[in-house]
């Protein structure tokens, strides 16, 4: 259980307490470890008995749960849970958790609630993996090539000792960005550089153009995964990518325009509106798009600002300057780490109002999500602001989702924990916020709600 705010459509704020039970997974069928119909086993290296049971058999999307059990353990026996899986850079990410089987000798993770001691505790069936942590501090887990899986691997060690006790079993399984049947399209039409992700079955489908924050380059894993349900997804890239321009300046929205309008010509993405996901920086990019310009239906941000941040954005005759920051506001903790959540000046007040987006003008449904504890901007105050606005403008096409125990990264569910990294503009380390276990299930819960709310909006009514 955790809890949100919402700020629905013609009513006011409230506090709100929900499970997710939809995407938990299932608690596994118990059968004779040589007996698994249609499922191929891991077996043990140091007893025959003992073998690990993935449901999916042998890989599973990345942000759907998967279900993992041990059988042909002895009753209540104490055994160590270690997940580990390499990044393309080969970095190493780790989670290990306690646990004791059950009188009959199984352990089912969806069952079990794990022991102090380890990476989390209680029942948590996908901790394992969420409670991934980099062997190398400050490393994110983001997926490059989204063709490819990630390979965990499981081993189960006997005991709860710190040392590594003796193997009992191991086993492998890919967690996929791609359902069989996406197609992944390069785009590079005119000045546009992207990505599109095209479903299987029978087009034409809704389409959202999903755009990232700052860094640069192009990001598709967000897009990869919206793709397997049922979304014709294009992962934008906006600077430092191919021939795009490295160090800008200022932005132009007619570039966005531009990716708007190949996506609304395109024979395979439903019309009449296109839906946009930006994140951070993406965010304040894609409620422009919505001030400015036509055939949008729906916007969804994660942590994103309500003002013009970083570098000025330009449409025809008009110029949005970025908001105004002062990094002498930053607070400075150990090891020189940095707190930037109070450097940007407030974007609802003198002078930070020029940078404000008119949210007003646009005619899409909003979904603002915000993460209470983001350090990177003040995400929580800029979305209940915004609610605020445009209900005093007559505005009802607004719905925010405020996640306590969150921060500035809220990834697609089962995502490792990210609460320090790299600022993406001052290059310096940065506290993103959160805690672990609040994060894990804010992820879970906010993708849903991206989708239902794509679902909704895009499809024909």
């Amino acid at each position: 259980m955790t809890a949100f705010t919402a700020c629905r459509q013609g009513s006011r704020c409230g506090q709100w307490w929900l499970s997710w039970p939809s995407l938990a997974p299932q608690p596994l069928q118990h059968h004779s470890p040589l007996q698994i119909p249609g499922v191929p086993t891991a077996r043990g290296l140091a007893s025959t008995a003992t073998a690990i049971r993935f449901l999916p058999a042998t890989r599973s999307l990345f942000d759907e749960p998967l279900s993992i059990a041990v059988q042909g353990l002895g009753p209540r026996q104490q055994v160590t849970l270690r997940a580990s899986l390499r990044d393309e850079a080969g970095e190493l990410f780790e989670a290990r958790a306690l646990y004791q089987a059950a009188e009959d000798g199984e352990l089912d993770l969806a069952r079990c609630p794990a022991l102090p001691g380890g990476s989390f505790s209680g029942l948590e069936p996908m901790g394992l993996l969420w409670a991934l942590q980099p062997r190398r501090a400050f490393w994110r887990l983001v997926k490059k090539d989204v063709q490819t899986p990630f390979r965990l691997q499981l081993e189960v060690l006997e005991g709860h000792g710190d040392g590594s006790g003796r193997l009992l079993a191991q086993a492998q399984h890919e967690r996929a960005f791609l359902r069989d049947g996406v197609r992944r399209v390069p785009v590079r039409e005119g000045r546009i550089r992207a990505t599109l992700f095209l479903p299987p079955g029978q087009a034409p489908f809704p389409g959202v153009i999903n755009i990232d924050g700052l860094g640069g380059g192009l990001c598709e894993h967000r897009a990869s995964l919206l793709a397997n349900h049922g979304f014709a997804t294009l992962a934008l890239a906006y600077y430092q990518y191919e021939d795009l321009i490295q160090k800008p300046t200022k932005l132009h929205l007619e570039y966005f325009e531009e990716a708007l309008n190949y996506m609304l010509q395109h024979t395979q993405v439903k019309g009449p509106g296109i839906g946009l996901l930006g994140f951070s920086k993406g965010g304040d990019l894609s409620l422009a798009m919505a001030a400015f310009l036509k055939n949008i239906t729906a916007v969804a941000t994660i942590n994103g600002p309500v003002a013009n941040t970083v570098f000025p954005l330009c449409y025809k005759d008009k110029t949005i300057p970025s908001l105004i920051w002062d990094e002498s506001r930053a607070r400075v903790y150990d090891n020189n780490i940095l707190d930037y959540s109070d450097v940007l000046f407030d974007p609802f007040k003198a002078p930070g109002n020029q940078s404000l987006i008119p949210i007003e003008k646009a005619e899409a449904h909003l979904l603002l999500i915000a993460g209470q504890d983001d350090h990177i901007i003040n995400s929580k105050y800029y979305v209940t602001e915004a609610c605020k606005y445009l209900q005093a403008q007559g505005k009802e096409n607004v719905q925010t989702l405020i996640y306590p125990g969150a921060g500035h990264c809220i990834d697609p569910p089962f995502s490792p924990f990210y609460p320090i990294g790299n600022h993406p503009v001052l290059r310096k380390r940065a506290i993103l916020g959160g805690e672990l276990t609040a994060y894990s299930k804010a992820q879970v819960h906010a993708w849903l709600q991206i989708r239902a709310f794509f679902h909704k909006h895009l499809n024909d009514k």
